[in-house]
């Protein structure tokens, strides 16, 4: 359940980050009762990041299958790819 906080809270910044870290998710802090910012870890900023780039990979992926109808051999993609970076 996300961690829902008044903007008072953050004077006590330790208190802040340890729930940042503990729950590994964000805290939605509110001012006059409405939301106003979100606090979260480093890593939990780099692990959305991450699976935002994935997301978007996927997205162009079946975009550019739809729009060509082809797919591609994943033995000769893998060898290519090998290839191109390992030599």
């Amino acid at each position: 359940m996300p961690q829902i906080r008044p903007i008072t809270d953050l004077r006590n910044t330790t208190e802040i980050s340890d729930i940042c870290h503990a729950k590994h998710e964000p805290v939605f802090i509110t001012k006059n009762g409405y939301g106003d910012l979100v606090v979260m870890s480093i890593e939990t900023y780099e692990e959305m990041l991450e699976a935002q780039a994935a997301d978007r990979a996927i997205a162009e992926a079946e975009a550019e299958y739809a729009s060509t109808s082809q797919l591609h051999d994943a033995k000769e993609a893998l060898s290519g790819l090998r290839r191109k970076h390992f030599g």
